[in-house]
């Protein structure tokens, strides 16, 4: 295994894995291997922090293992948990041997106190499942822990790790204690999605890790042998960096840019327009209103003098084909009026119940059939009825006596 010796090893052999560090990121690391302490990796979803537990373990020859974390998630997925199928199965392979323990029990509770007696067989090593956080302790061999997305677990499990993460132990009321010999590289990772307990930060090294300058999103994606050359390559970075600035729901992260430079080098893009970006545009982007947002900006960060076409049909299933939003005409209700949800995404200061009431006014549709006759209070003017002449139905009830005497 190895052990680093100083920052500049750190860069090169995590390079020589794909990993592509700065000298600050090489630097904390170095410290984490020396100091033995856990990195607490902070920052947007999508900068290589899950990554940097792989390449390490590369790096290190260490075995990796991954404690994923969700929310309600409890401890028995953290650390361990006994395997009760094991023990009921032995404990019908043995039946015949604890017949022969009780067989000569004079009573009941002598019966009882000699089973107890044999009680610790059954809650030994033999049965007890390691999961990540034991098994990161009881490996005969160094390993490389990563603790992922530890902002999506409950601050329950936070609980949990302080005493493996300040210790290097793990309790097992059972059994007794566990303790590592050689204590494993620890790198827990947060998209920042709650604050984390101050307990756990105090004991860990902290890093944020933040989008890339450009020159090493460049280098970025040559290590990752997209097919793009270089100079599209540049440009798009470019192009990548202006949609990050975009007010989007989930901005571009690194691994989305090299998805879309596999993409373009798979269409063998020679030029990168504003057509050819709007039509892989969701690789990048993965919400409707992102992609409409990103594909009104790309004209403008491919050619800032560029003008918006009037329309362009990219196929993402809702008619963005004029870059505007009058373009959705065939989802808009009658008479072109835009569904009440569609408003109330545009903005956020929309009532819904408003917008629904206003369907049920009276005389919204002025001086028709089916309106208010009396106008209301809605401004609109009365519809007065048709005079009937009094005498006509007299002529027709009349007439239609001469005919039946016809008859």
């Amino acid at each position: 295994m190895t052990q680093f010796e100083s920052v500049d090893e750190v860069v090169d052999v995590l390079g020589e894995h794909g990993y592509i560090a700065d000298v600050r990121l090489a630097t904390t690391v170095f410290l984490t291997t020396r100091l033995e302490k856990p990195l607490l990796i902070e920052g947007p979803a999508g900068v290589g922090k899950t990554e940097l537990a792989k390449a390490l373990a590369l790096s290190t020859g260490r075995r990796l293992l991954r404690l994923q974390c969700y929310e309600g998630q409890d401890e028995t997925k953290a650390l361990y948990e006994w395997d009760y199928g094991k023990q009921l199965l032995y404990t019908q392979i043995l039946r015949e041997k604890i017949g022969q323990v009780v067989s000569d029990a004079p009573d009941l509770e002598t019966a009882v106190d000699r089973i107890g007696a044999q009680e610790s067989v059954f809650f030994s090593e033999r049965f007890l499942a390691s999961r990540p956080l034991l098994e990161s302790i009881r490996s005969p061999e160094p390993v490389v822990l990563l603790i992922d997305e530890v902002d999506r677990a409950d601050e329950a499990l936070e609980a949990v790790l302080l005493e493996t993460l300040a210790e290097w132990q793990v309790s097992v009321p059972e059994v007794g204690t566990f303790t590592t010999k050689t204590p494993p590289y620890v790198i827990l990772t947060s998209n920042n999605t709650r604050d984390l307990s101050a307990a756990l930060k105090r004991r860990c090294l902290h890093l944020f890790l933040d989008y890339p300058s450009a020159e090493r999103e460049l280098e970025i994606i040559r290590s990752k042998d997209t097919g793009l050359p270089d100079a599209l390559a540049s440009q798009l970075i470019g192009i990548v960096r202006g949609l990050r600035e975009l007010d989007l729901r989930k901005s571009p992260s690194i691994s989305e840019t090299i998805d879309w430079a596999r993409t373009l080098a798979v269409l063998g893009v020679a030029e990168l327009t504003a057509t050819v970006l709007s039509d892989t545009a969701s690789v990048v982007v993965k919400y409707d209103k992102d992609v409409r947002k990103a594909i009104n900006a790309l004209p403008r960060l491919v050619d800032p003098n560029a003008t918006v076409p009037d329309a362009h049909g990219h196929g993402h299933g809702h008619g963005h084909g004029g870059h505007d939003d009058h373009s959705h005409d065939r989802d808009r209700g009658p008479a072109g009026r835009r569904p009440a949800q569609d408003v109330e995404e545009d903005s956020d200061e929309v009532d819904g119940r408003a917008v629904r009431a206003a369907k049920d006014t009276p005389g919204r549709f002025g001086n028709t059939y089916g309106s208010n006759p009396l106008g209301g209070d809605t401004g609109a003017s009365p519809v007065k009825p048709g005079k009937v002449p009094a005498d006509r139905g007299t002529r027709s009830f009349a007439a239609g006596l001469g005919r039946k005497r016809a008859l």
